[in-house]
């Protein structure tokens, strides 16, 4: 373990609940208010809910309807673009005390910091920089925070997510030796960075259900059940993270892709889905002509809408848990896993469709690319079953130089489609997304203009 260098994890405490405390001029560690879209049903997810309404058994992100009755609290629609900005705002604090060299945002709530270098500059001891820079952020934009510190990034994160929870000052702090004394045993393992309920269900079928569970397997094991991914399992099981942010900051992909999802909202047809895969289709080339790269690689993959009965022959599938099972936090019935947000049952994956095509050419034409995945989709997805959930990748992307160009290419017609797609880019960007939509855009069951409104699966 590298002992020499110093990181602290900074979370904002529920973001999104706090940011819209301070716009309402409550205090975000008192006021009662959950993040959630009125105009939607009460099964809809609540973004975040505020200290408060954790205290009082609130669950975060649970749905509207779990919320107690008679509970008076404020509900606010959530605003992406607030969020961003706020982020955006707080990124800028901590630049006036580090260089964004040192800086990792993991999330738009979380970032680590390398602070190694500004404990000497400024006089200062691991826990007065956190707790400097948490009240920095406190006193200017109202947020508050929490943080944990650690010699690499795997033990702040650690000590954030468990050591801090329980600390007065809302600072946790690990090192190797107080790493084995606190979070060795600590379970249930769910609450480990990384470990989430799949994991630590094949985890329990070796009678391991904390991180000392997991240095005392066979790493042949190990190595058996995950692969190449054993090898994080035995190093975070053991306090150890080599990775630097330095390291994360020059890391470069050997292949780049884009993706695009869509999570419907209720099942939809065969031809209707294709209908929002076209749009999808059209949405992400564009975004390939604008950053002037093609691809020679699609991928597809869609979500079918549970049959009746499917859940429970998916909890039958599981059969009685063994007693190892509920040691593990599993009972009778569906495996089930304790989590941040509470006891929830472990599921089979919905049934699904798709696959991947290799093309033999390198486009972003829109004509070419959504004639290869309305024959992907034709040929893969079942038209019998409903579809919730569509997703489409271009993967193998390379600048739009190295395009596909034979003696059969129609220079001219390819040229036309070109100076379509920069028109159209040109007329979102000025006048907004939906200022130029294709007719499909219109009917009835169309996804492309709700889309366009949104930022982060919600309205901005």
């Amino acid at each position: 373990m590298d002992t020499d260098r110093t990181y602290v994890c900074i979370d904002l405490k529920s973001f999104y609940a706090s940011v819209e405390c301070v716009a309402r001029g409550l205090d975000p560690m008192e006021a009662r208010l959950v993040v959630a879209d009125p105009d939607r049903t009460v099964t809809t997810i609540c973004l975040a809910v505020s200290p408060a309404m954790k205290a009082l058994g609130v669950r975060n992100r649970c749905r509207v309807f779990e919320i107690p009755e008679g509970l008076d609290y404020v509900m606010a629609r959530p605003r992406m673009r607030a969020y961003m900005a706020a982020s955006a705002d707080i990124y800028g604090v901590y630049l006036r005390y580090v260089s964004p060299d040192d800086i990792h945002p993991y999330s738009i709530d979380e970032c680590f910091i390398d602070a190694t270098a500004y404990l000497g500059l400024y006089g200062m001891t691991a826990r007065e920089f956190a707790s400097a820079l948490r009240d920095a952020v406190r006193a200017e934009t109202g947020i508050p925070a929490t943080a944990g510190i650690g010699p690499n990034l795997f033990l702040a994160k650690v000590a954030l997510d468990i050591s801090a929870k329980h600390a007065v000052d809302g600072i946790g702090l690990l090192d190797e030796c107080s790493f084995r004394e606190q979070i060795w045993t600590h379970r249930p393992i769910t609450d480990i960075w990384n470990i989430g309920p799949g994991i630590a269900r094949r985890l329990a079928r070796y009678h391991a259900f904390d991180l000392k569970g997991i240095t005392e397997m066979d790493s042949d094991v190990l190595y058996r059940e995950f692969g190449v991914n054993a090898e994080y399992l035995i190093d975070h099981a053991w306090g150890l993270e080599p990775c630097t942010i330095a390291e994360i900051k020059a890391y470069e992909p050997e292949s780049s892709s884009v993706m695009n999802g869509q999570a419907l909202p209720y099942g939809y047809s065969f031809d209707d889905g294709l209908m929002v895969m076209r749009e999808m289709c059209d949405d992400t080339v564009l975004e390939l002509v604008e950053k002037r790269l093609v691809t020679d690689h699609i991928s597809l993959h869609v979500s079918y809408e549970w049959e009746r009965g499917a859940r429970a022959a998916a909890g039958s599938e599981a059969g009685e848990a063994s007693s190892s099972d509920r040691e593990a936090g599993e009972g009778p019935g569906p495996v089930l896993f304790q989590g941040e947000h509470g006891l929830r049952p472990v599921v089979r994956s919905r049934p699904h469709g798709g696959g991947g095509r290799r093309l033999p050419e390198r486009t972003n034409s829109f004509k070419k690319l959504f004639g290869y995945l309305e024959a992907l989709w034709r040929e893969s997805v079942d038209p019998s079953r409903l579809i919730r959930k569509i997703s489409l990748g271009f993967g193998n992307l390379v600048d739009e130089d190295f395009a596909t160009v034979d003696l059969f290419t129609d220079c001219e017609a390819t040229a036309r489609e070109r100076r379509r797609q920069e028109a159209v880019l040109a007329v979102k960007e000025k006048f907004g997304k939906n200022a130029l939509i294709k007719g499909t855009s219109l009917k009835e069951h169309a996804m492309g203009r709700e889309r366009n409104l949104l930022v982060g699966g919600h309205r901005g």
